[in-house]
């Protein structure tokens, strides 16, 4: 009687060790890697500037830009308070506008836009992920124009039109739903953020910056995959006023669109032969390698690479031919 198989490998007459080759594993620097994702991308912000002047007044002369006042005190004039204070005297002229918070409330308004670049990295387990990132900005600066008093006063310019902004963050989120290669994810950016040289750094307190946003994300391989995130943030500072207690909080939240890629280190190392043209998952001797042909763009099929998922004869002209070969 011949038996196709054995109910235990001691009774094999010839163990099966001498056919299969124990596989060594990937190692430990090389798997911690593969946890960890990298993504870059730019886009674009559009930024919302404005303040209320609660504690001052604004005073419009004439032919000349709007400057502050303390309400208690009429004489000292401040200007380029967006960024820095430039303090003078002030003079009441002939036809002179002037407005106080305690009567009202006062402020400017502006919009700039954003270009930002943005690098991140981060580690995905389960559904979840944590890491950080980096983001460097242009922003273009618009005029400040009045909230209030329009036809009385005129906009604000700023001294500089563009100025550059750098944040660094943390970052964590989940992924919420997938539907096949698309996934939804919700996270947040939690960080600081320093402004330019435009900005006179002894006299602004900053806060920390949130951004929440909801990103789309398209699969192209185990390893690669391309997003849009759409995310609104929130963040303000404060301008102190010199030779007074008080200061000016400057909110500046922004929308952004951001669109990018990410990109996952591979486990396994690239295969060696040069010649190789295995497109999926594949041994060599007692190790496993990834194919050197399969692109990072495409999804790894288990089977075979799908680099050429469909047959010639059912490409093209060659379709419609029952058996073209």
């Amino acid at each position: 009687m011949v038996y196709a198989q054995y109910e235990d490998e001691h009774d094999a007459t010839i163990p099966l060790e001498y056919f299969y080759i124990e596989r060594q594993g990937t190692g430990f620097f090389r798997k911690i890697l593969s946890k960890i994702t990298v993504g870059l991308s730019t886009g674009y912000g559009s930024t919302t500037f404005k303040h209320e002047l609660d504690g001052f007044g604004v005073i419009q002369n004439p032919d000349s830009l709007p400057k502050l006042f303390q309400s208690a005190n009429l004489t000292s004039g401040y200007s380029n308070w967006i960024n820095k204070v430039t303090t003078s005297g002030n003079t009441i002229q002939p036809g002179a506008f002037l407005v106080n918070s305690d009567t009202t409330s006062i402020g400017f308004k502006s919009k700039a836009f954003n270009i930002p670049i943005k690098a991140t990295l981060h580690v995905e387990f389960d559904h979840y992920r944590i890491g950080g990132g980096y983001s460097y900005e242009y922003i273009n600066m618009g005029s400040f124009k009045p909230t209030q008093f329009g036809d009385r006063i005129d906009n604000l310019p700023t001294d500089f039109d563009s100025f550059f902004m750098q944040k660094y963050f943390g970052m964590i989120g989940g992924t919420v739903y997938r539907y096949y290669e698309y996934l939804l994810v919700v996270d947040a950016n939690v960080g600081g953020y320093n402004l330019g040289k435009n900005f006179d750094k002894s006299l602004i307190k900053k806060g920390i910056f949130l951004n929440l946003g909801v990103t789309v994300e398209r699969e192209m391989s185990e390893y690669f995959r391309i997003f849009v995130r759409p995310s609104y943030e929130i963040k303000s500072y404060k301008l102190s006023i010199p030779e007074t207690t008080q200061s000016v909080t400057h909110k500046f939240n922004a929308f952004y669109v951001n669109v990018g890629a990410t990109y996952r280190i591979p486990e396994l190392r690239k295969c060696f032969l040069k010649n190789c043209k295995a497109q999926m998952n594949h041994s060599h001797g007692n190790r496993n390698y990834r194919s050197r042909v399969h692109p990072i763009y495409k999804k790894q099929n288990p089977h075979y690479g799908e680099n050429h998922p469909n047959l010639i004869k059912y490409k093209g002209k060659n379709k419609k031919k029952l058996n073209p070969y």
